[in-house]
């Protein structure tokens, strides 16, 4: 009987015309892919490919048996996905991807507890700041905001992203509060530069009256990390613009203070993002959940919630 990862290795490069691609898609390298597709047409006896430099084509009995087993590979993998889960034990490498500052300081202490129970599953937690491709990339899950809903992938959202004006307490020691978003003009600015766009980040802010001002910084420090940011803060450099859970802890411990306290910049939400399988791995589904239920625990949708001043 042929092996499930020959059996995909086929699918994928004959969705995709190539070798490369389907590696993507399955997380191996080319050479593992293309050796898979190999070992398949020897114990099949045939040729599924014809193989140039440029592209990869279906043979005529390549055609046919992709025909064959295109569905059912997907119920194979998807009973795959069910015998783990009612087996019990989550197990595998989970392949996660979060925010640098966001996730060593809400993630990441939540997976003691995590591996406590599931022992088996080994995390990968990538810190980053962009949004990846969970599919192409081969993640488990990822949590942010702003990712693209592609088909495949579903969101379950966790809590508002919500932008605030934030400095130290001895930066405005001598200072007067500004009594809306326009005022912040009048302070020194620690601005971001987006690796993306490469412009500065300007927002507008808003009141729960629905009212609307801009919030325009001077560029006096420019930085490209939002961790960069609030450390510029903490040192007394100026005011920042930032995401409620990345300087959470400092208000709470009031290292920072919040200008403005009524205003607030809605950058749309915090979501973990997955695959929308019938049956997920259950080492992606408990973390899913376990995810979602550290934030309602600990209240951190109402926590993050600019809006409420």
């Amino acid at each position: 009987m042929e092996t499930l990862a020959n059996l995909e290795s086929f699918v994928r490069s004959a969705e995709h015309g190539s070798f490369s691609e389907a590696a993507r898609r399955l997380t191996l390298t080319p050479a593992a892919v293309s050796r898979n597709v190999a070992m398949l047409e020897r114990n099949l006896g045939v040729r599924l490919f014809h193989r140039s430099t440029r592209k990869l084509t279906l043979t005529e009995a390549g055609e046919a048996f992709r025909l064959a087993i295109a569905d059912n590979l997907e119920n194979i993998q998807a009973a795959i996905a069910g015998v783990a889960s009612d087996s019990g034990e989550p197990a595998g490498t989970l392949k996660v991807s979060v925010a640098p500052t966001f996730g060593v300081t809400h993630i990441l202490p939540l997976l003691p507890s995590f591996l406590s129970r599931y022992p088996r599953v080994r995390p990968e937690i990538h810190f980053e700041n962009r949004a990846v491709d969970l599919i192409a990339e081969g993640y488990d899950a990822a949590i942010g905001g702003g990712f693209d809903l592609s088909s495949g992938i579903v969101a379950r959202t966790l809590a508002p992203a919500h932008i605030i004006a934030v400095a130290s307490a001895d930066y405005m020691k001598k200072r007067v509060p500004p009594a809306d978003p326009t005022a912040l003009s009048q302070f020194d600015g620690i601005v971001m530069r987006s690796l993306q766009s490469g412009r500065i980040r300007q927002w507008g802010m808003r009141n729960a009256a629905g009212e609307e001002m801009p919030a325009l910084l001077p560029e006096t420090i420019v930085v490209n990390d939002p961790a960069a940011m609030r450390e510029a803060a903490l040192l007394g450099l100026g005011v920042a613009m930032l995401a409620v859970p990345d300087v959470l802890p400092q208000l709470e411990s009031g290292a920072l203070v919040r200008l403005a306290p009524r205003w607030y910049a809605d950058a749309g939400g915090i979501s973990i993002y997955y695959a929308s399988r019938t049956l997920l791995p259950a080492k992606t589904r408990m973390f899913v959940d376990g995810v979602a239920e550290a934030f309602k625990k600990q209240k951190l949708a109402e926590r993050f919630a600019g809006s409420i001043g």
